[in-house]
């Protein structure tokens, strides 16, 4: 029999009140100024400790005004430039400012809105007349540089700047990176001009306060305040996808416009927003300053970006192919192929490894991998921290300087061969009769690897995406050259009671690991 006391009419009503004051939006609660621990008022009533928000933005802003700048752009329209109203802005005061906006031509005039729309992109289609555009940026140096995005100015015939005291000047594109959507410009004011400095984006936490400052819809000297969404967001708008996702409201024209810390520093420039209607929903993406600011330091020294270049195939890791390959966990990038006379073929890195670090910043994405390794400067020495059959090890490597990537080859199909299988896996294996699909492989001569011949329906082997044409490169760790190699290595696998067997295929999109089940297998 339970020892709980049954409710009495006094506490069923005492009760009642408590659920009602919550339905009602109030709280029994009473909340004291914060003290470091939590009181109670003399009727016992619970407290909790308050944080404190932010006071206002006012001081921020009067600090950071002077360096944010209008970016006005001249070039061709396209003939239909003028986009329809979206419904959430027609009767409203807004709806002046969209229409004149777009009239003007400026960028950002999108008949359709979608994730990663950058605001401010001039819309393509058929050229027509001489539109105008408008962006934002911000003063970094007292000489006249100033970055934007390079959206905002793409291939502008002309490019003015306006400063925040109203002053007009031309301005000079000195250079345009489109893989993180960035630009530098000069202007020539005849004194120095009040700068910003950039902040450390990869302190910046989620939930952390953030600014920011441009002209949203061509209104000058806008200020709005949200906190940091989340961090690391891709939205497919290059290789060095990294934003900072913020629902400080960024609107068309606020293009190019910084993103301010609680400091007033940089930690992101506006570039992207997810507009369904055509105008803000609380999510917008910031290239963060610790990529911004590297890209900006090269334009700024020669008008071109140099980014390092190892020369690998990545991949990231599953929990099947960690458990294939004896990982510990999932974290890290696997080299899934080494192009020849790379930087890391020289280092002697190979498929298989795994790259957990790199000059002591740790690697957990092949994105993560990507985007180091684009910072470092061509031709420096930097130290990679591998896992190579199961054992960390550290390897230098020489950095070299990443050129435009270069066309595959197309691979010729060979004639069919008798197939042997290995186990049942559902794959019917021949040797290889032709070079490798990728012709970036280090293993093209001599027929190295074996094909797949066949794949059976609703096997394990299709089931994880292996095809016919496939070449198999590694088994279990192993080079193979002849489907018996593949065939010993599932053995072993199967001995020493592995889960699965990782096989690194290569085919005409390049080279990858797959991890096979062994589970069950006879």
């Amino acid at each position: 029999m339970s020892n709980t006391p049954n409710p009495t009419p006094r506490s069923r009503k005492m009760l009642a009140a408590g659920l009602l004051s919550l339905a009602l939006g109030t709280s029994a609660l009473t909340v004291l100024p914060f003290t470091g621990q939590a009181q109670t008022t003399p009727d016992t009533a619970i407290t909790l400790p308050r944080q404190a928000g932010p006071v206002g933005f006012a001081d921020l802003a009067a600090r950071v005004a002077p360096a944010v700048v209008r970016v006005t752009v001249t070039g061709q329209a396209p003939a239909a430039a003028v986009a329809e109203i979206p419904p959430e802005l027609r009767g409203t005061p807004l709806e002046p400012f969209f229409r004149r906006f777009q009239e003007q031509q400026r960028p950002g005039a999108r008949p359709e809105a979608r994730p990663g729309q950058r605001p401010g992109q001039p819309p393509q289609g058929p050229q027509g007349r001489a539109r105008m555009g408008q962006g934002s940026g911000f003063i970094i140096d007292a000489a006249g540089f100033i970055v934007t995005n390079n959206h905002v100015v793409g291939d502008a015939a002309s490019v003015r700047v306006e400063l925040a005291d109203g002053r007009e000047l031309p301005a000079r594109v000195v250079g345009r990176d489109q893989q993180t959507d960035l630009a530098l410009l000069k202007v020539e004011a005849g004194s120095p001009l009040p700068t910003l400095v950039w902040g450390d984006s990869d302190a910046t936490r989620v939930g952390d306060w953030v600014v920011a400052m441009g002209n949203p819809f061509g209104l000058g000297g806008s200020v709005t305040a949200g906190i940091v969404s989340a961090r690391g967001r891709q939205i497919g708008a290059g290789p060095y996808d990294d934003f900072i996702q913020t629902d400080a409201p960024i609107n068309p024209g606020n293009s190019g416009g910084p993103l301010f810390n609680g400091n007033g520093e940089v930690v992101g420039i506006n570039t992207a927003i997810y507009a369904p209607g055509g105008g803000n929903v609380g999510i917008g993406f910031a290239v963060p300053s610790r990529l911004a600011r590297n890209v900006i330091r090269d334009l700024q020294s020669d008008g071109v970006v140099a980014r390092g270049w190892l020369g690998v195939a990545m991949q990231p890791i599953d929990a099947e192919l960690a458990s294939a390959l004896g990982l510990p966990n999932q974290r890290g990038a696997l080299v899934a192929g080494v192009e020849p006379n790379s930087p890391a073929a020289r280092a002697g890195l190979r498929p298989g490894d795994v790259v957990v670090g790199v000059q002591g910043r740790e690697i957990g994405t092949p994105r993560e991998l990507a985007i180091a390794v684009a910072e470092l400067e061509p031709e420096s020495r930097a130290t990679f921290a591998l896992l190579r059959d199961g054992e960390r090890t550290e390897q230098a490597v020489t950095i070299g300087l990443r050129e435009q990537p270069q066309q595959q080859a197309e691979a010729q199909s060979g004639g069919e061969s008798e197939a042997e299988r290995p186990g049942t896996l559902g794959l019917r294996l021949a040797p290889a009769q032709r070079a490798l699909p990728n012709s970036k492989a280090p293993s093209q001569e001599g027929g190295q690897g074996v094909r797949v011949a066949g794949v059976d329906a609703g096997s394990v082997a299709a089931t994880r995406g292996v095809r016919p044409g496939d070449i198999i490169l590694r088994a279990g760790g192993r080079e193979v050259r002849s489907p018996r190699d593949v065939m010993e290595a599932v053995a072993a696998a199967r001995r020493e009671g592995r889960p699965a067997i990782a096989l690194q295929l290569s085919r005409d999109s390049g080279n990858a690991f797959v991890a096979l089940p062994l589970a069950g297998q006879g």
